[in-house]
């Protein structure tokens, strides 16, 4: 008797054996055969029909993001392998483990043109981490093994693996695959030793430290390391937009968001401290500012699992090229128990400005037609559900407010577009998220325009009665452009006034309860019937459109050069 299998069947056990239980994906011609095969593992692989192979790739992205698995997504050749190259990029720019499976024609047909033909090897190598074709059945689980290990070590990405129809449908037989080790790709680099020293004491002579915590703490798990290194030397710690829940909120030392829209204790002592201690960050063009400006009196300590971003906005004096979770673990031994009392207070006296001048004026508004600001909305919202909850975005107005005014007290709660910035994302990664962590609240603070980007997963709701809590910004504007060209383009708003559907029938359509909000004095009640809700909710806000993301650091200024307001900007004492 033959053990000789299908290709596609191959590709179905190869997954379960990397522990996949869960993909999204949207069939089609050219991948129809492992669909077929699909049919019989229902009970070991879960499979999450998107509306759309984009919202399929940002659901695998959100499920790898609130749970840092590797998320995984089927799309057939041609215009559906085509449709997943935004989440490629996304995921790639922001560290995120995807594997993809998209089906190509037939090994006779590839190169002439044939239907639904596209070279999408070609395509997704500058957006992925690795891309390979298969053509032959044997060649399939040794191809899975390896795009695992590549997706989820190291500094984490997506990977590509186009499938044949050919190599689907011919028959061989199943050799489970492992990957542990490839020539030439040393994700797990040594720490040198010298560089730890070095680094300690830096950090040991420091009067003004800071440390600076990214997306890399979240992916390496390195957040109690994070947390000892701070508290042993009373360092303050700032976060990047996707480190944001790498410390709790309400951690003394936690001093804020950095970046273009962060907190001003953050960016005004970043150029006022004497060493820096940039963990699993990239010194992205949205955190520095103008880079000229940035930091001009601090020695600058680099960690990082990726090389190439030594050096690359930033000049560092030490870098230390590994996972930030080993290096913190080899830095502790060799940091002094530390006090730095008046340069902490300093932040706090920064925040109390902060809270007067912004924050207070955001979430204890006041509008005359009852219209709320996103500041308050998202201040109530995460009040009402509590600490555990998972924050996930869109990208705009919505998504600096979210991150600023959300509260994070456990790891992995933060969801949200943060390198590429793509509009459409926040709906179907909170669906991967919930997915990926069901005993977790999930809650989505989006746009009226990026979640018409994606609003047909909303069927992804319905089908599967996944229960996102969707709080909808609605300005009627895209609003962050409107921010921009209020502020810099003399209030000519060109084409970001919108008019919209109504929301409240749409989630009815989807079998979605939904509530229009038009006035502050319904908030506080619909919040809580939200909150006490079990499934997925809607909640359609009512925002002034002329609200504005504040503090903010104007494009071509340096990180310390604030606007508190449309009309006043911060001086830092010298």
């Amino acid at each position: 008797m033959s053990n000789k299998i299908s290709g596609a069947e191959i590709l179905i056990k190869a997954l379960i054996d990397q522990g996949v239980d869960t993909v999204f994906g949207y069939p089609g011609g050219t991948i129809m055969p492992v669909y077929d095969r699909l049919y019989g593992y229902a009970d070991k692989l879960h499979h999450y029909l998107a509306r759309h192979e984009q919202g399929a790739i940002h659901a695998a992205e959100g499920l790898a993001r609130a749970t840092g698995k590797t998320g995984v997504v089927f799309a057939t050749s041609g215009p559906g392998a085509m449709n997943l190259l935004t989440g490629l990029n996304d995921a790639l720019i922001d560290s995120t483990p995807v594997v993809a499976i998209t089906g190509q024609v037939a090994t006779a047909f590839l190169g002439k043109d044939a239907f639904q033909e596209s070279d999408i090897v070609s395509v997704t190598l500058p957006v992925t981490k690795w891309t390979i074709q298969v053509r032959k059945p044997e060649d399939i689980a040794p191809a899975v093994a390896k795009a695992f290990y590549i997706a989820n070590s190291g500094r984490p990405g997506p990977v590509v693996i186009d499938l044949t129809k050919d190599a689907q449908t011919a028959m061989s037989e199943y050799v489970p695959a492992v990957c542990t080790d490839i020539r030439s790709y040393q994700p797990d680099p040594h720490i040198q030793d010298s560089l730890i020293l070095e680094a300690a004491e830096l950090i040991n002579k420091a009067q003004h430290p800071l440390i600076l915590s990214g997306h890399g703490i979240a992916i390496s798990k390195g957040e109690k390391e994070l947390l000892d290194l701070a508290e042993k030397a009373s360092i303050p710690v700032a976060t990047t937009m996707l480190g944001l829940s790498t410390i709790p909120s309400d951690h003394p030392l936690n001093v804020g968001m950095l970046g273009m829209h962060g907190n001003l204790g953050a960016n005004i002592n970043t150029n006022k401290a004497d060493v820096i201690i940039a963990l699993g960050m990239r010194f992205d063009d949205r955190v520095t500012g103008d880079v000229k400006k940035y930091a001009p009196n601090a020695k600058i300590i680099h960690v990082d699992i990726d090389a190439s971003e030594f050096d690359k906005c930033i000049k560092s004096h030490v870098h230390i090229h590994g996972d930030v979770k080993k290096a913190l673990d080899k830095l502790l031994p060799f940091i002094n128990d530390s006090k730095h009392e008046e340069w902490i207070a300093s932040f706090a006296k920064l925040r109390e400005i902060e809270e007067e001048k912004v924050i207070n004026r955001e979430i204890n508004a006041s509008t005359a037609d009852g219209s709320m600001l996103m500041g308050e909305v998202i201040n109530k919202v995460s009040l009402a559900l509590g600490d555990n909850a998972v924050l996930v975005t869109d990208v705009g107005q919505n998504q600096m407010f979210g991150v600023k005014y959300f509260r994070f007290n456990s790891p992995l709660s933060i969801v949200t577009s943060g390198g590429l910035g793509t509009m459409g994302f926040g709906l179907p990664a909170s669906i991967g998220a919930k997915i990926g962590a069901p005993d977790r609240e999930v809650v989505l603070f989006v746009g009226d325009g990026g979640f018409q980007m994606t609003i047909e997963e909303l069927g992804m709701i319905m089908e599967y009665n996944v229960g996102v809590k969707i709080v909808l910004l609605n300005n009627n504007f895209l609003g962050n452009v409107r921010q921009w060209q209020h502020l810099f383009f003399e209030g000519r708003f060109s084409a970001t006034p919108m008019l919209n559907p109504d929301f409240k029938m749409i989630g009815a359509a989807y079998g979605i309860p939904a509530v229009d909000v038009s006035h502050r004095d319904q908030l506080d009640k619909e919040i809580e019937k939200m909150a006490a809700h079990k499934g997925a909710y809607i909640l359609n806000i009512n925002i002034d459109p002329t609200d504005m993301v504040f503090p903010m650091t104007p494009p071509g200024a340096g990180v310390d050069e604030i606007m508190l307001s449309e009309h006043e900007y911060f001086k830092a004492e010298n």
